[in-house]
């Protein structure tokens, strides 16, 4: 019966150490003598500004009564029509130039700290799924009997492990990449997939070999395949026994995306740097991305124990 007003105390003195914290940091952005402007970040997650529309080639325009605006181009290219627009900024019969401010149009679109956040989704969760797929092949590799499966795998391991993901990121942008022509986001995506493949490939290493050999030898009794005791019996329990440590490297590969910024992706990181330049807003800018970045791991988080408790369950 006392255990609920025990743990009600521990929440209150919970929510008091928070406050206190929370007074302190306070207390001491006051003494650096920093005016906060937090309004000057809202444009740059959501955009209200208008939207300018540009000529892209010179051209003869034709206004009617309804604002619609038709271009003719000297260079024969078909017309174009624009409507819609909410300010026309030139007249019936006006000869217009290439860079030309025709109009502009009202409208809510993401600002620049949104599109870095997409782009940080988008590499980490391509990065994601191919670390998987390296990691559990580098895995295998490491269990094997096979010598050379088994040393080359090692090799791997050790040298991606050993190495800075910074300077990895070098290597794949400016000497694979010159190669094999790769792009910048490619070049992002195929450093942080070999990078974070080489720690799931310990973690599911650990995993496997932490399934008895007992049941290894069963399935193989049973007329199953070793390929097939690998899929149906070891690996969804190896799964399930790495899931903690496995969110713990996902969420890393978040965080360690943010390093593409140094071959000129513009991720969160990088867009955060740009946002900085043009509102000199330093603290708040690097506090939003801070929150943002942490709304991408806490919902991975989330997600992975969602997962742990499902698996939990079909357990009982």
């Amino acid at each position: 019966m006392n255990e609920k007003p025990n743990k009600l105390k521990w929440h209150v003195l919970f929510i008091i150490t928070i406050g206190l914290i929370s007074a302190g940091i306070y207390s001491a952005s006051q003494t650096i003598n920093y005016k906060w402007q937090w309004h000057l970040v809202l444009p740059y997650i959501i955009d209200t500004s208008p939207i300018d529309i540009i000529a892209q080639g010179d051209a003869n325009a034709a206004v009617n009564a309804d604002g619609v605006i038709t271009l003719t181009f000297d260079n024969g290219d078909p017309s174009r029509v624009i409507s819609g627009a909410d300010q026309v900024l030139i007249s019936d019969g006006d000869l217009i130039f290439e860079g030309d401010l025709l109009a502009r149009k009202e409208g809510i679109r993401s600002g620049v700290l949104i599109d870095g956040l997409y782009m940080t989704l988008k590499i980490s969760v391509i990065s994601l799924l191919f670390s998987i797929i390296i990691g559990l092949i580098a895995a295998l590799m490491r269990i094997s009997d096979n010598p050379f499966s088994k040393n080359l795998s090692v090799l791997y391991i050790e040298i991606i492990r050993g190495t800075p993901l910074l300077v990895q990121i070098f290597i794949v942008y400016f000497f694979l990449g010159t190669i094999f022509d790769l792009d910048r986001f490619t070049a992002g995506v195929v450093a942080l997939s070999v990078f974070t493949g080489a720690y799931v490939a310990e973690i599911l290493r650990s995993g496997i070999q932490s399934i008895s050999a007992g049941q290894m030898e069963a399935a193989r009794s049973l007329g199953m395949t070793y390929t097939k005791a690998m899929t149906y019996v070891i690996l969804p329990q190896a799964f399930k026994r790495t899931l903690p440590p496995m969110a713990g490297q996902l969420i890393n590969l978040i965080k360690d995306s943010s390093l593409v910024s140094v071959i000129s992706i513009t991720d969160l990181t990088k867009a955060g740097r740009e946002v900085v330049s043009g509102s000199f807003a330093t603290f708040e800018v690097w506090f939003t991305v801070a929150a943002l970045y942490l709304v991408l791991t806490s919902t991975l988080s989330w997600g992975i124990q969602r997962i742990e408790k499902r698996l939990a369950n079909n357990d009982r």
